[in-house]
This record gives structure tokens, C-alpha cells and sequence, in this order.
């Protein structure tokens, strides 16, 4: 198995697509690769689909995945708002690549495994991995990945949603020699191949866990009791200054994972964004449906967070894959992380080079993360999701 990346920057499509596959052809030494992952920053709209001929013309052959996207990753390195293309490839023996789009107004029901083996075109004895990459303007992501967890509870999920576009249709989606707009694109990758993941939420817990004893669907009507804009206000005059400013523009709530624990630490919650206060109620909109008893805590979100919680996980990863590293990494990072919130450009990729070497990682800045986290598939917000790839120990 061997990987390679590359990206490219400039005003001419063609000639960045060139730059990128000669660069990728060489990383490869010259094999023809059997999954190329592309993708491509909003500058060119008028060109999207011209992408899966520039590619294939270039590197011939090899299955074509990849989107359009707010910034690009390859060579691990961020390119953000510029105009710039990242190619990813891979050379994949004893890898079989079964291809499917989706689409996003006729998703199976969640519990329907028949179904959901059609539509993906493997089972669950074929120890599937998948590489998922939705448009976040037509595809239900949520049922989506209800769907695969419950037909495939082993299988690693990794992706993200298409970005660049502020509109349906603007988006495109690459499948093979196809430029979809709407739908879901998606490998299931099965054979001598291992996925894992590492995602970052980059938040910390403020206050202490709670107990919704009211809510109505994403509605949080009372926390232990109180309304929870009188468990706000407290917990703002409990914080130090410094604290204060971050919850002004930087909250967000927790939701218990596992509720079987006794105590829970920054990682076990699923972090999701505060919507606003519901006007009747005035509850607390939350982007997630809620039940009673459920245990959460609020949460902020600022640079040092982020990059001490992403150190930590790359470090420990390192760590356990010190035996059997990756050869190939993708990343799928926030639109709302890389220079926008550490004022810098490479930091997620900076880190996982420290850890991890000259691994190849490409990837892209998405509309939301889709990571495992305990076991479950989710979408992310604000997180940095990597997809790491290698044979499988008893190859």
C-alpha cells in the first residue's frame, strides 16, 4: 500500500491539476493508483465539472472521489481562500473499492439493512470501512450515518461535507467519471485495509454536568430544575474574565455519550451548537433532539482548547500506531478551524506531522465533520476528523 498528496495553487485549473498529478505520479513511483480523492475550491465554479477528465487525462486511471470545498488539503498543507486543487492517491492491492452515490431525498430507512447493503453494494460480513462525502443542502447526513451504524456497527465511517457553494446546486460531488449536485458520493472500502479515526472536538467543559428534566425535541425547557437561562447567567458570573469573553461568541452544550459512567471528563460529551432561545418558551434551542434525563454540560470552545485537545489525541494515537503507523491520511477540518481560529495557516496539519511524520495527508475544509466518537458515527461542527489508513495487521 503506498499513498501520496499534493496542492497546488494558481488562477488555471489545468495547469494546477497538472502540477498536482505529476507530483502524485511521482509519490507513487509511477503506479497507477486505484483511488485518487480530489478536491477543488469554490474559484473555479464554472469548471467543476471538467474535474473528473482533467483527472483521469492526467493520472489514467484509478476511482475518482472528492467534492468541491472551502479550502483544500494536500502535501499536508492548508490552502484556504485561494484558488487551489488537492490530489490524494493511493495504490491499494488487495483492496476491493465498491463505489455508490445516494440520493438524499430517498434514503433507506435507518433499520432497513437490506436496503442499505443495496444501496452501498456490500454486507456486513464484507468488514467494511466507508469514505462519505455528502452535500449538506440535499442529503439527510443524519439518517445517513443512523443508517450505516445500524447496518454496519463495526465499520470505520470517515468524511465530510462538501463546502464552497452558498446555495443548493453549487456544490459538486465526484464519483468515477460523474459530477453529481445534489446526493451523497461514497466508498466502501473492503480487503487488506484498516480505517481509524481520531477526531478533535477541541472543547472543555464549564460548570457541572446536569440532568435535562424538560425539554421538548431540540428544545431545552429546564436543567436540574431551572430554566436554563438562569443556569446560563450563573454559570457566566461563576467564570473568570477571560472565560467570559469565550462565552460570548464561543458556547456550546454537551451531550453525555455513555450515561453509565459515574463521572465524566472533556471527551465523553458529543458537543453541539447552542441555536438560540426559543421566544414562548424560552428554552434553549440546541442542534440535537434531546430527552429527558438526559446528562449534559456546557462547553467553550477557544484556540488553546482546540490545540492542547488535538495534540493530545494525535499523541496518543501515535503512541498505540507506533508499531503499525499509517501510510496515508485524509483529513476533514471545519471551515471554522485552520487560519480562522488559530490565526495561522498548517496547524492541524502542522501537529499531525509531529506526531505522525511525512505520513501523506490531503483533505479539505468541510461544512461538518463526520468522525467516530465511542463507537458511533456522528456529524461534526468545528471539529478536525482524520481518516488514518493501512494494511491490516494479519495481511
Amino acid at each position: 500500500m503506498r499513498w501520496a498528496s499534493s496542492v497546488a495553487e494558481g488562477e488555471s485549473l489545468d495547469a494546477i491539476v497538472e502540477a498536482v498529478a505529476l507530483r502524485v505520479t511521482e509519490g507513487l513511483e509511477h503506479r497507477t493508483p486505484d483511488l485518487v480523492v480530489a478536491f477543488v475550491s469554490p474559484h473555479f465554479a464554472d469548471e467543476l465539472d471538467r474535474v473528473p477528465g482533467l483527472v483521469r487525462g492526467m493520472l489514467g486511471g484509478g476511482l475518482l472521489l472528492g467534492c468541491s470545498a472551502g479550502g483544500v488539503i494536500g502535501g499536508g498543507s492548508e490552502v484556504e481562500e485561494r484558488p487551489a486543487f488537492s490530489l490524494t492517491a493511493a495504490s491499494l492491492p488487495g483492496v476491493d473499492l465498491r463505489p455508490f452515490h445516494l440520493d438524499g431525498r430517498t434514503l433507506p430507512e435507518p433499520r432497513d439493512r437490506t436496503a442499505w447493503e443495496t444501496a452501498v453494494r456490500c454486507t456486513a460480513r464484507d468488514d467494511a470501512s466507508f469514505l462519505l462525502l455528502p452535500d449538506p443542502f440535499s442529503c439527510d447526513t443524519d439518517r445517513l450515518l443512523r443508517g450505516l451504524d445500524s447496518s454496519f456497527p463495526g465499520a470505520s465511517k470517515i468524511g465530510g461535507l462538501a463546502s464552497g457553494a452558498r446555495s443548493a446546486g453549487g456544490n459538486r460531488l465526484y464519483l468515477g467519471p460523474n459530477s453529481y449536485s445534489t446526493g451523497a458520493v461514497g466508498v466502501a472500502l473492503t480487503g487488506n485495509i484498516a480505517v481509524e479515526s481520531v477526531v478533535a472536538q477541541g472543547c472543555r467543559p464549564v460548570g457541572e454536568p446536569m440532568f435535562v428534566t424538560g425539554c421538548r425535541e431540540n428544545v431545552v425547557l429546564e436543567l436540574d430544575g431551572k430554566p436554563p437561562l438562569e443556569v446560563l447567567r450563573d454559570l457566566y458570573e461563576s467564570l473568570p474574565a477571560e472565560d467570559r469573553e469565550i462565552f460570548r461568541h464561543s458556547l456550546f452544550l454537551g451531550v453525555v455519550m455513555n450515561e453509565r459512567r459515574d463521572r465524566y471528563a472533556q471527551g465523553d460529551f458529543l458537543i453541539r451548537n447552542l441555536v438560540g432561545v426559543a421566544e414562548e418558551s424560552r428554552g434553549l434551542a440546541v442542534g440535537a433532539t434531546l430527552a429527558e434525563n438526559q446528562v449534559v454540560q456546557f462547553h467553550l470552545r477557544d484556540r488553546r482548547t482546540s490545540a492542547e485537545d488535538l495534540e493530545s489525541l494525535l499523541a496518543r494515537y501515535a503512541e498505540v500506531a507506533s508499531l503499525r503507523p499509517p501510510t496515508g491520511s485524509l483529513l476533514f477540518s471545519c471551515l471554522g478551524r485552520g487560519a480562522r481560529l488559530y490565526g495561522e495557516a498548517n496547524h492541524d496539519s502542522g501537529v499531525f506531522r509531529r506526531h505522525l511524520g511525512d505520513v501523506p495527508l490531503g483533505g479539505f475544509f468541510c461544512n461538518g465533520e463526520i468522525g467516530q466518537v465511542q463507537g458511533r458515527t456522528f456529524l461534526h461542527g468545528y471539529t478536525s476528523a482524520f481518516g488514518m489508513f493501512r494494511p491490516h495487521a494479519d495481511a
